[in-house]
């Protein structure tokens, strides 16, 4: 049967399975940790209570106090434009982690805010940074991690740069079927927790070019789109329409 991504948080069992498919999962078992230090290092992680639809997880010019992972559901990031809109910037989706590139700065040079019904945990830095001083392993994953990011936005610039409109959507729509996959779903057959305006923004697209590229790309038989449920019938030649055999265009892709 094939898995569909749920718009509202999972339980609580199946977070615990989600959870080998997660970023978060190897910087919490990292190689060569004992008993003592993964107990210490879970101690620090804070389950926080759900972010709803709408709710925002930080605010741009917030203090930097922790990283955040994605449990389940999905999260958009943005910054303000001059003119009062936003520019989206990312998805994140479950396994993923945000605000790393506040580190630097101290405060968040974006905004986070929930596409959906999503649950989160926080790590606190100030802690995990004096843990990772002890713990050379759990060093070396944030290190991964952080050069994730610098892949990322260079993955979206490119697609920004150089794709046509075409190439950018079905760039996009890979990335979401790789990483669907990566965490135990259905790489042809999930949700769109995003708007059609959010994806046309992220893109550099008018939301008519998003839509009717979508109208397109069904009447090819490449999908078939029901509202937000998105079902990939030629995964090879959406590929081929975004020239490139692996797609990542958000942060922390695996």
């Amino acid at each position: 049967m094939t898995q569909v991504v749920s718009n509202t948080a999972v339980k609580i069992d199946a977070i615990k399975v989600a959870c080998k498919d997660c970023n978060l999962f190897q910087l919490c078992l990292p190689v060569g940790i004992d008993a003592r230090e993964l107990e210490e290092l879970d101690s620090i992680i804070k389950r926080r209570r759900p972010v709803k639809r709408g709710e925002h997880l930080f605010h741009v010019n917030d203090p930097f106090q922790a990283i955040y992972a994605v449990r389940s559901g999905s999260i958009k990031t943005y910054t303000p434009t001059e003119d009062g809109h936003e520019q989206v910037t990312g998805f994140h989706l479950p396994g993923e982690l945000l605000g790393l590139d506040a580190i630097n700065l101290l405060h968040h040079p974006c905004a986070a805010k929930a596409l959906e019904t999503t649950s989160i945990c926080e790590i606190p830095f100030d802690r995990l940074e004096e843990l990772s001083m002890r713990l050379p392993s759990l060093q070396h994953q944030l290190l991964k991690i952080m050069s994730k990011e610098i892949l990322h936005d260079q993955s979206l610039l490119m697609l920004l740069g150089k794709k046509s409109a075409e190439e950018r959507l079905a760039a996009l729509l890979l990335s979401l079927s790789n990483r669907y996959q990566q965490r135990g779903f259905s790489p042809t057959d999930f949700y769109l927790s995003m708007s059609r305006n959010d994806i046309g923004n992220y893109l550099g697209l008018a939301v008519e070019t998003v839509s009717r590229l979508f109208t397109r790309f069904q009447d090819e038989g490449l999908l078939s789109v029901q509202r937000k449920h998105i079902c990939i019938l030629d995964l090879p030649r959406l590929r081929t329409i975004a020239n490139a055999p692996n797609v990542r265009t958000s942060s922390n892709d695996a």
